[in-house]
């Protein structure tokens, strides 16, 4: 089912003191939007080692993540790696509030977009285009910028268990996103693109049964999403990889679109989706600090490969 961004966003249905702390965080996001970049910048630095001192479960998750991932760095190069993790979720909070109420006009100064020559080529085949992302820390700014590059976009959206945060994080994006579609609605998604939308794409975790297999995530075997050279190939849209990152001095972001993927997508989706993640984690190299460990990302293997979180 098609789901239009103004829909079902109305926030007065959470009046029980049980949504009071989602009030308190929608108004400590409003007052933080309105402080310069420096100020965000020190105020998310700040919240860092909070969280990961009262994120426990967070926190062993993460560093079970980055033992898998980084086994070159040493115990205490790893540590430090976690620390600054941690502090780039505690400014993942400030961007989210950058992301929903900062004005068009702030975003600009602030986001560098390079390759949107890109995007404009795959919009003038008339096809759709999907844009492959993943999750990182700088979600909400990376996505937010969308709204200066194309009227219509399209994303998917997992619902959230607590339903006012689910409203809040749908309204905060509706600013970009004209459709916002349920992920498991993959027909919604087809129809988007045979409308030449531009869809903001996710894959890195989400799974859909069949539809995924067990490849390679920085050398240890995760189950991955396989379909997104699928929709390409159904739908004839342009896929086009789209990453963001914090720069390095705290002064803004850039945004990458990249040229399409050499031969995608073709018949084998196991080998296009070996492509993606070779580019997705060649990004993370970047800023490791800035992905998402927080998730079990090698969670639901089948049991010959075990279980690394227990």
């Amino acid at each position: 089912m098609r789901q239009d961004a103004s829909e079902g966003l109305s926030l007065a249905p959470f009046r029980a003191p049980r949504y009071w702390p989602t009030w308190l965080m929608w108004l400590f996001l409003h007052a933080v939007a309105r402080l310069p970049l420096s100020a965000q910048m020190a105020l998310g630095r700040r919240l860092g080692p909070i969280l990961r001192r009262v994120r426990k479960r967070d926190r062993t998750v993460a560093r079970r993540n980055l033992e898998i991932c980084f086994p070159e760095l040493s115990a205490e190069q790893r540590e430090r790696l976690l620390e600054r993790h941690f502090e780039s979720v505690g400014l993942s909070l400030v961007e989210m509030a950058i992301g929903w109420f900062s004005p068009l006009e702030r975003l600009r100064r602030i986001i560098r977009v390079e390759g949107r020559e890109h995007l404009d080529a795959a919009l003038a085949r008339g096809r759709g285009v999907l844009l492959i992302s993943a999750h990182f820390t700088t979600l909400e700014v990376g996505v937010a910028i969308l709204e200066d590059l194309y009227p219509s976009v399209t994303t998917m959206y997992r619902t959230q268990r607590n339903p006012m945060m689910d409203v809040l994080i749908r309204r905060g994006r509706s600013r970009f996103a004209s459709v916002q579609i349920p992920r498991d609605n993959v027909r919604a998604l087809l129809r988007r693109l045979k409308a030449n939308d531009v869809v903001a794409y996710m894959p890195d975790q989400t799974y859909l049964g069949n539809q995924s297999a067990m490849l390679p995530f920085f050398g240890e075997p995760a189950l991955t999403n396989i379909v997104t050279s699928k929709l390409a190939r159904i739908s004839g849209a342009t896929a086009l990889p789209y990453f963001f990152r914090r720069l390095p001095d705290n002064s803004g972001y850039v945004v990458q679109i990249g040229a399409p993927m050499p031969g995608f997508p073709s018949d084998d989706p196991e080998a296009d989706t070996r492509q993606f993640v070779a580019l997705l984690e060649a990004w993370i190299r970047r800023t490791p600090e800035q992905y998402l460990w927080l998730y079990k990302k090698f969670k639901r293997r089948p049991e010959e490969y075990g279980n690394p979180y227990r």
